[in-house]
Order: structure tokens, then sequence, then C-alpha cells
């Protein structure tokens, strides 16, 4: 079975989310940068970013900030929210049960894949680390995928574009593959990737079909 992160993999999010997540953070005078965001909060869950910055700050964070900065992502996501390049194709060629597996809560990537037209492939098989006790880096998400679609860990490959999601997966027991090609993928992050445990890096989706095949050989 291969498990998909959601942002920075199959939609190109990554920079949306950061630069709404900023704007609304400098709006009540909290200095973050789109780039800062990116840096410490790429792969994580909503709510440990807002957890970690309130500590860092010093103060709560506004009543009803999270709730606004959530709904303000989700129209900018239906507004301007793009597939990544290429990865209808990839999933339409990709034989085998998929699953979707991300940080963000469940109604932000429905509603995020529903928007690009990628729902199709994997309603309902979608799975939200929000719900856990632990988000990324912990493997907790990447289990319940495991006990849900009762699969061994050792048969399930994950494509990953951070090094937290990698990390989770490979604490499971899992394959990792990490993916550079979304639009927010720094010069260092394949290298990151594979410092985390990828067990191989791909720049683009066209690729992913020949890793899988080439993985399971293994």
């Amino acid at each position: 079975m291969v498990i998909f992160d959601c942002n920075g993999v199959l939609i190109d999010s990554e920079p949306l989310a950061a630069a709404v997540a900023a704007h609304e953070f400098q709006r009540i005078g909290i200095a973050l940068t789109p780039d800062l965001i990116a840096r410490y909060f790429t792969g994580r869950r909503p709510a440990d970013m807002f957890a970690e910055v309130e500590q860092a700050a010093g103060r709560k964070l506004p009543a009803g900030f999270t709730a606004h900065v959530a709904a303000t992502t989700l129209a900018r996501f239906q507004h301007d929210l793009r597939a990544t390049a290429h990865v209808a194709h990839a999933l339409t060629w990709l034989r085998g049960r998929k699953c979707v597996a991300s940080s963000s809560p469940l109604d932000r990537m429905r509603m995020s894949l529903e928007t690009v037209g990628l729902l199709r492939f994997f309603d309902p098989y979608l799975f939200s680390a929000s719900d856990m006790p632990r988000g990324k880096p912990s493997p907790d998400v990447f289990l319940l995928v495991a006990e849900k679609m009762r699969v061994r860990p050792q048969e399930c490959i994950v494509v990953e574009d951070s090094p937290v999601g990698v990390t989770a997966a490979a604490a499971a027991g899992m394959t990792p593959i990490g993916f550079v090609g979304g639009s927010h993928a720094g010069p260092h992050l394949a290298a990151q990737l594979t410092a985390s445990g990828a067990r191989t890096v791909i720049t683009d989706m066209r690729l992913l079909k020949s890793t899988v095949i080439a993985l399971r050989g293994w």
C-alpha cells in the first residue's frame, strides 16, 4: 500500500499556508515570516505550531485566532490551490491501495483534495494526525493507517516532503520516499529527507510508479 502526505505532496499548498499564517501572526504583533514558518513547521500539525508560537512569544494567542487562521487558509486554498504537477497522472497509473495521512485536520484535507480534483483517488481513506495524541514526527498516524487498513507497516510505502514526515514513517517501520517536486522545496531538502530516513528521493511525480515498483522488489 502507498500512503501519501497531503500538503506539499498531493497539493502545492505549503507556500499558501505559510503566507496566510505569517500574515495573521504579524497582524497580532508576532513577527513571523513565511520562511520562518516553513522552516520550523512544515509537516507539523497546526495545533503544534500554535502551541510552540505561544510558548516562544510568552503569551496566549487571542480567542478565536486559530479558528480564524484555519478559515482564512481554507478560503485561500479555494481560490489559489493547485494540485502538484503530474500527480493525477501518477495516481491514475499507480496500482494497488492508496490512502492519505496528513498533519492537516480532516476537513481541510478533504476540502483541499476535492478542490483540486484528487479526492476521488482516496475517499474515504483519509487519516489526520490532528486526531491523534501526537503528531509527526511521532509515527502514530502511520500506525493508525496500518491498523485501519489491515496491513503490516513493513508493507507500506510512504511519500513525504518533510523531514518530520519521513522520520514518522521510518519510525513506524514503513519505507519512506522523499518528494522534492513542490514549489516550496529548497536546495537542501533532498539531503534533509535522506538524513531523516528516506529510502530514495524523487523530483517529479512521473517517477513515482517506477520508484514504487523498484522498492516493492527490494
